[in-house]
C-alpha cells in the first residue's frame, strides 16, 4: 500500500452504483476532513472530561460522556460511508495528525468556565468546517451530504449546551469577540 492509499488520497476503484467515480473521489476527499476532525473533537472531548475542575465540575464532567459517544458514533458512519464509496477510512493516531489543519486543544487541567470558553472555539470550528462540508457535497452526494446535516444537528446542539454556561441572562456570551481558545477561556473566567 502506497502512502497516498494510507492517506485516503487514492482514486477510487469502486463506487456505490449510479455514482460518478469522480464524485465520489471528492465526496471521500470532503469525508475524510470531516472523519479527522470529528476523531479530533471525541478525543479533545475526553480530555476536557477528565482535567476540567472547580463549581459545576460533576454537571460539565457528565454532559461531555454521551457527546463523546455521540461524536464517536459519527466517525463510525462517516468512515462505513468512506468504504462504501470506495475509499480506504484511516484512523491511526500519526495519520489524523498529518491530515488536521489546526492546532492541538490548549488547554490541560483548568476551571469548568475556562474549559467550555475553549470548547465553544473548538465547536465553531467543527461546526463552521461541517456547514462548508455540507455546502460541498451539493450536487456530489445527496445522501454523505444528508448524513452531514444529522450529524451537524447534534453537533450544533452540543456547542448550545456548552454556551448555556456561557451566556448571561441578557443573551451575551462571556467569549463574545474572542478567536483563539486560551482567549476564550480567560473571558469566560
Amino acid at each position: 500500500m502506497t502512502n497516498s492509499n494510507q492517506n485516503n488520497q487514492a482514486n477510487t476503484q469502486f463506487t456505490v452504483p449510479g455514482m460518478d467515480d469522480s464524485h465520489a473521489d471528492k465526496a471521500v476527499a470532503i469525508l475524510d476532513n470531516r472523519m479527522v476532525s470529528l476523531l479530533d473533537l471525541s478525543l479533545t472531548l475526553k480530555h476536557v472530561h477528565w482535567n476540567v475542575v472547580g463549581p459545576n465540575f460533576i454537571g460539565v464532567h457528565e454532559m461531555l460522556d454521551p457527546q463523546v459517544e455521540s461524536v464517536r458514533e459519527m466517525v463510525d458512519t462517516i468512515a462505513e460511508r468512506i468504504a462504501t464509496m470506495g475509499g480506504v477510512p484511516v484512523g491511526t493516531p500519526k495519520s489524523i495528525v498529518d491530515r488536521r489543519s489546526w492546532q492541538d486543544y490548549s488547554l490541560g487541567k483548568a476551571l469548568v468556565l475556562e474549559h467550555l470558553g475553549a470548547l465553544d472555539m473548538v465547536y465553531n470550528g467543527v461546526n463552521g468546517d461541517h456547514r462548508k462540508a455540507i455546502g460541498k457535497m451539493v450536487g456530489l452526494d445527496p445522501v454523505s451530504e444528508d448524513m452531514l446535516i444529522e450529524q451537524l444537528t447534534a453537533l450544533e446542539q452540543f456547542q448550545w449546551f456548552v454556551r448555556a454556561h456561557l451566556e448571561s441572562a441578557d443573551g451575551n456570551l462571556s467569549t463574545a469577540g474572542e478567536s483563539t481558545e486560551s482567549g476564550a477561556a480567560s473571558a469566560a473566567s
